[in-house]
């Protein structure tokens, strides 16, 4: 049976602790682990299972509430790039089932959150993919992940609100609750073209609403808090998820390290809290070492006043455009709705 109505697990644990750390990054930690580029991820679900168990465990161990399941592209247009689109159950269920594994042997409650990701496919009318096709995918996937158990779906790093309607309607046709984010990495706008604003108003008038929404992936930490800063100043009602990445990448050596310290990342995690974020983690680049930093500066620094996009790039640094993608004035203060209490 679905639930949507603040009992799900996501809702209730939620309710429980105030707020919640979520977990960093799959990709960075896996290709430390030898995951070689290019390669899916995905696979390693049923060929290098103890390496699953130990980016799970990492996410735990750092004080994080919930992680995600190690199948980001787990879908069959993704999986048929490495010719193992027939897997795509199998290596949903077994990447939630190691999930499901580490998590109850916890010793508090730990979620496991399904990751689903973008199909990879344009979604009409702008491109090939239609919504049946993308609901089937996006079900099928969801199907896995219920199957090895978990509490949560979570589609993420989505560009077109078209493509995350369809990932609702196959999370509702799975009979579980969802949480979705989208990734506004371009001058403030998904590379679809959506401002924060548009997503919260698109958000609500979906029949499967998740219980949860946010931004994920992006640029920086500073431009994930302009677009959390756009979704509170409309007041939404469901709560916020901020996954900002650890700072900027950069190429060094043959490879790609992201410049964002654990000190920048705990600041970064206290003021998504501030701003109205209750779901805060980290995506790209993000270890266990910023895990920590964050765990620990949310449960020991109070609360405050929603930081001004002044104080946020003093902190984090400078933001990767001038314009927030929705036409106000970029040194213009974030505008708020009176009679929203912050929350």
């Amino acid at each position: 049976m679905t639930q949507t109505n603040g009992t799900d697990p996501l809702s209730l644990l939620l309710a429980e602790r105030g707020y919640l750390l979520a977990d960093g990054a799959t990709g960075t930690n896996l290709f430390n682990m030898g995951l070689s580029s290019g390669d899916a991820p995905e696979l390693w679900n049923t060929d290098q299972p103890d390496n699953i168990r130990k980016l799970y465990s990492m996410a735990v161990e750092a004080g994080s509430d919930l992680f995600l399941t190690n199948t980001f592209g787990g879908n069959a247009s993704r999986l048929k790039l490495h010719q193992a689109e027939g897997r795509v159950r199998e290596l949903n269920r077994v990447g939630a089932e190691l999930g499901r594994e580490v998590a109850d042997k916890a010793n508090r409650r730990v979620l496991v959150a399904g990751s689903m990701g973008p199909t990879g496919e344009i979604m009409e009318p702008m491109g090939t993919l239609n919504h049946a096709r993308a609901v089937e995918m996006f079900h099928e996937q969801a199907e896995g992940l219920k199957e090895g158990g978990v509490d949560i779906l979570w589609v993420e790093t989505i560009s077109a609100f078209e493509e995350y309607r369809a990932a609702a309607e196959g999370c509702h046709l799975a009979g579980l609750p969802w949480a979705g984010t989208m990734s506004f990495d371009t001058a403030g706008r998904t590379m679809m073209g959506l401002t924060s604003a548009d997503m919260v108003k698109m958000v609500d008038k979906l029949d499967y609403p998740p219980v949860a929404f946010g931004a994920n992936c992006g640029v920086g930490a500073s431009d994930l808090m302009r677009t959390i800063l756009g979704f509170a100043a409309l007041g939404p009602e469901r709560p916020i998820i901020a996954k900002g990445n650890a700072g900027i990448p950069k190429y060094h050596d043959g490879h790609i390290h992201y410049d964002g310290t654990p000190e920048l990342m705990a600041d970064y995690a206290v003021m998504a809290r501030d701003a109205g974020a209750q779901i805060i983690g980290g995506c790209c680049g993000t270890m266990a070492e910023h895990l920590r930093a964050m765990r620990h500066a949310l449960d020991s620094r109070p609360r405050g006043e929603r930081p001004a996009l002044e104080q946020i790039t003093a902190k984090l640094g400078a933001l990767s455009s001038s314009s927030d993608g929705t036409g106000d004035d970029p040194g213009a203060p974030v505008r708020e709705r009176r009679g929203r209490r912050r929350s």
